[in-house]
Formats: structure tokens, sequence, C-alpha cells
């Protein structure tokens, strides 16, 4: 079992220096304990997987909990499942980073135990996530559908169990380019689309419903893109706690995050995000993971060099 936030997340600052000094780490969530910190310190360049002590700051988090990276305010910034809605909006412009936080979440997530379905529409994103043996790697269009449509048996086989959810590992699904990703389902399934067959394509309802109803089948879905009218439109402050925003337009911040007032000023810095949790901006700079670091710590997770 993982240590608890208050023990194992205390004295984050004397294992990375250059990034906190004298603070205690905090996650995100909605009823459980906070804690805060004070920065007195400029952030790196680069918060990398591999610097001293954060490896291991972030295997001492408690199971459901991923760190996003620290904001420029000195506070540690989390993803927590367990928070009323679990799933996650990382919506940037291209080469806005959200692959590699794609990555990051959802390596950390399996570490802690859970499965994931990986949809890489682009096939080459996320070439870490087919050596694996708790993740599903699907890149062509045929491979995402059927995927979906399988999510939807799963979704309501884990409902059937009425909560009793105990040994039944999260299922993390992680879109990649979700709206391109949207469009080629929808114009795959007009391609064979029976006449008696529903309008809608039945893997983007597979999705629609694991984003309602997937907290009580421990099914979070890491949602790479902007929710559309199809899919989304709307939403996407009842589905998703976190909204994680890096190169977007003022129109894009006024859909998605309308709470957290106007639009701040973006950072052009590589790895820096603005996360919004419970209407409250924080910018931050993420945890960098590479294919390789990922690779190395969910197959060899006792080699403390990768």
């Amino acid at each position: 079992m993982p240590n608890r936030p208050d023990r194992a997340l205390s004295g984050f600052a004397d294992t990375i220096p250059l990034v906190l000094e004298n603070a205690r780490f905090t996650r995100h969530r909605t009823e459980k304990e906070h804690r805060t910190m004070t920065n007195t310190t400029a952030l790196p360049q680069v918060l990398h997987f591999t610097d001293p002590g954060l490896r291991e700051q972030i295997e001492a988090l408690p199971e459901g909990t991923a760190l996003i990276g620290i904001s420029t305010t000195g506070r540690a910034i989390a993803v927590d499942l367990d928070a009323e809605s679990p799933h996650v909006l990382v919506c940037t412009a291209t080469g806005g980073g959200s692959t590699t936080m794609l990555r990051s979440l959802t390596a950390q997530f399996l570490h802690q135990g859970a499965h994931a379905l990986v949809l890489d529409p682009k096939r080459i994103s996320h070439l870490w996530a087919k050596s694996l043996p708790t993740v599903t790697h699907r890149g062509n269009i045929a491979g995402i559908h059927d995927a979906l449509v399988h999510l939807a048996s799963e979704l309501e086989r884990r409902l059937d169990l009425e909560g009793d959810l105990d040994d039944v590992p999260r299922l993390i699904v992680a879109v990649d380019e979700a709206n391109t990703t949207l469009r080629h389902l929808a114009r795959y399934w007009e391609t064979f689309r029976q006449k008696d067959d529903p309008k809608t394509s039945p893997a983007i309802a597979a999705l629609e419903e694991a984003l309602w109803v997937g907290r009580a089948a421990r099914i979070h879905v890491i949602f790479d893109g902007r929710p559309q009218a199809t899919v989304l439109e709307g939403a996407a402050r009842e589905l998703f706690a976190t909204v994680i925003l890096a190169r977007f337009t003022a129109d894009t911040w006024q859909r998605l995050a309308p709470m957290a007032g106007p639009a701040p000023k973006q950072s052009p810095h590589p790895g820096r995000f603005h996360v919004v949790q419970q209407d409250t901006t924080h910018e931050t700079q993420a945890v960098l993971m590479t294919n390789a670091d990922v690779v190395n710590w969910l197959t060899d997770p006792d080699d403390n060099e990768s």
C-alpha cells in the first residue's frame, strides 16, 4: 500500500532544491486534506522524471494520484482520480505537449497497478505502450473502433458488479488526437452502417458512456482534444475535474475554463501548461517522461537509473 500523502509527500524540497525549498507536496482533491506550500526558488528549465528525488516522490503517491508538475507559485499539481469528476481533459495546439502529458499521466497510473487502453491514431506517438503487458495499444481506425466497442462491454461488466470492484484494476483510456480520432470513427462507421443500425458510431457512444458513468466502474478517460458538438460539447466542466491547457486561443479558454477568469498570458517555455482545477488556474511546469523512461520504469521498477 502507498504511504499516506502527509508522510510520503513532505520533504519534496529537500530532494529537489532547485524547485522548492521548505515546502510541502500537495495534490488536488475535493474533500480530502489540503496541504499548501510556498515557492522560494525559480522552476528549472525542465522537470525531468530522472531529477534527483522526483521519481521516489512520484512512487510514493497514493493510488489514483498522478503528478502533473510544479506550479510557478510552488504548488505540486496532481490529478486525483477519486475526485468527483474522474477524467482529465488535455487541450493544446500542435506541439503543445499533449502527447507527453498523456504518456506521463498514464505511466504513473500503470505503475500503481492500473491497466490502459491507448488510442494512438498517428500510430507512432505512443510506441512505448506496445511493449507493456497491461496496455492495449491501437493505432488504425478499425482497431480503435473495435477496442472502444469492447470497452462498452467491459463497462457494462464492471457496472454489473455493483461496486464490488476491489479486485478490478483501474482502466485508463488515453485518447490522443481525440478530435481527429472521432471524425475518423464517424466516417468509418458510415462505410458499413446498415439501415437499421444506429446513426451514431457505437465506438463514439462507448466513449461517451465511459465519460458519463466511468467513475462507478473505475474507468477513467484522459481526453486529448477539444470537446465538439458531437461529443461532450458543454459538458467539459461537469466531466473533467482537471483541464490542462497549452497554446490555447481565447475562444478555447472561454469554452473550457470560463469560471477560471480571463485567459492568462501564455509562456512559450516547453512543458509549461495552465492547469485548471476547482475553477483555479495554476501555471505549471510539467513532469517530462520520455518513452525510454516509461518503458524502463514499468518493466524494471527496481532500476533506479531509468
